[in-house]
């Protein structure tokens, strides 16, 4: 679970930002769609290696 403390006499909104951007660091709702449906580990390594594999491409290019 997430803390957020609301400083004294700090913005709500620059409260709500820190917990948006806590929310996202934590990866949660990446963690909720992978556990979506069940992967085979064969099919879960294959994904990453071809995923390296585009990222090398990417900064050879450059």
């Amino acid at each position: 679970m997430l803390k957020i403390i609301v400083k004294e006499g700090e913005n709500i909104d620059r409260a709500l930002k820190r917990y948006k951007r806590k929310y996202r660091d934590v990866k949660v709702l990446q963690q909720l769609r992978e556990r979506k449906q069940y992967v085979k580990p064969s099919v879960q390594r294959r994904a990453e290696i071809q995923k390296a594999a585009y990222k090398e491409q990417l900064f050879k290019e450059d």
